[in-house]
């Protein structure tokens, strides 16, 4: 079988050669009509340096052509001449251009290490046999309620933050999960929402019924604020983010994934809650059926939602912080709750922002977290 000879490309040097017996010249000529030394011609035209953007000006004076032929030819040359970049470049562009790569490992959850072992991390990450069957890789099906489509794909963020959750989750220890013992829980836990300190009591409560709770700092871009998975049919988790550290976006997210656990929601796919505000916390078809479900039950878990709309009809349109404050000690919760809800039915998102307290340091504490300066201890 005949070979096929590949030409090196050769330097510029060469076509300027060229040019020099086509008109006659020599050289010296062509040092003369540049007004620099021979030596600079010689070590240009044998290709022992480039040509330079000056030069391939002076070039095209010399032999009225556009500088860029020379500018092109010497670009040509020096892309030929560089060595070919090592094949780990285009695996690791590969795997950043879709996945937060660098995020993760400085979050701890893979480790910085060659491009073979990395590949090996990611597929034990995603569970997957290999790095090519990773989601997002191969385009596979992976059903979620993210409010785009019930067959469209999470963005790899989104996953990324859920496989996180799920990674963690496997390593919480409860006891078999009930229904039952969560419904007469619930008022235990409504009871904590008077007091932002007494959120601590959340995970401890959530894991008497059999529910894994585990809170992961959220990634850039994601815009999770909790999800609702099974890892088995007698296992449910939630997971939170925290995305808005508010101690009304913190019970509202959490009353909504307890009724998906309540309601077995996210056994065959995990329930992806994103941006539980606005149009995606209500209850019109902007959102599935199982969403407007979760949603109403959050709406009136804190206190009855039909009571907040009967204060805002009877004191519209003048609202008083004192009066707030008064609904706030009837139906016995936090102030910062009803001032979100309030929010959130008016429109009015900056009425009484001072008591939207912040509650992550006291939930945090006391839940299975990973993220805000800590790692969760998770083998791959």
């Amino acid at each position: 079988m005949a070979m096929t000879n590949i030409q090196p490309v050769p330097p510029p040097g060469f076509f300027i050669r060229e040019e020099l017996e086509a008109r006659g010249w020599t050289q010296r000529d062509l040092a003369y009509i540049l007004g620099c030394p021979e030596q600079s011609v010689n070590i240009i035209l044998s290709g022992k340096r480039g040509i330079t953007p000056e030069m391939a000006k002076a070039l095209a004076k010399a032999f009225d052509v556009s500088p860029e032929l020379f500018i092109n030819l010497q670009r040509r040359f020096d892309l030929a001449q560089a060595p070919e970049p090592h094949p780990n470049v285009e695996r690791r562009a590969r795997f950043q251009s879709h996945y937060p790569i660098r995020e993760m490992i400085k979050r701890g959850w893979i480790q910085d290490t060659d491009e073979a072992l990395l590949e090996v991390q990611l597929a034990k990450f995603f569970e997957k046999p290999s790095a090519d069957d990773i989601p997002h890789m191969d385009h596979a099906a992976f059903k979620s309620d993210t409010g785009r489509g019930e067959d469209e794909l999470p963005t790899p963020t989104q996953l990324a933050w859920l496989f996180r959750v799920r990674q963690i989750a496997k390593t919480v220890v409860v006891p078999k999960f009930t229904d039952k013992m969560l419904r007469d829980y619930l008022p235990k836990l409504r009871q904590l929402t008077s007091d932002p300190e007494e959120t601590r009591h959340v995970p401890r409560l959530l894991a008497e019924c059999g529910v894994r709770f585990v809170l992961v700092e959220p990634l850039a871009g994601a815009k999770i604020d909790g999800v609702c998975f099974w890892l088995d049919n007698r296992s449910p988790v939630i997971g939170m983010s925290l995305r808005h550290d508010r101690i009304d976006n913190f019970w509202f997210v959490l009353a909504h994934e307890m009724e998906h656990v309540l309601r077995g929601h996210g056994q065959e796919k995990e329930i992806i809650g994103c941006e539980l505000e606005g149009d995606r916390a209500s209850e019109n078809t902007i959102v599935s059926q199982d969403e407007r479900v979760a949603n109403k039950a959050a709406a009136n878990f804190c206190f009855p939602d039909g009571e907040l709309a009967s204060f805002i009809v009877r004191k519209q349109p003048y609202f008083y912080e004192r009066d707030v404050m008064g609904f706030a000690r009837r139906v016995h919760v936090h102030p910062g709750i009803v001032v979100g809800r309030f929010q959130w039915r008016t429109g009015r998102y900056d009425f009484l922002r001072k008591y939207q307290v912040k509650i992550r340091q006291f939930i945090s504490s006391a839940a299975v977290t990973d993220g805000w300066g800590n790692v969760a201890s998770v083998a791959l």
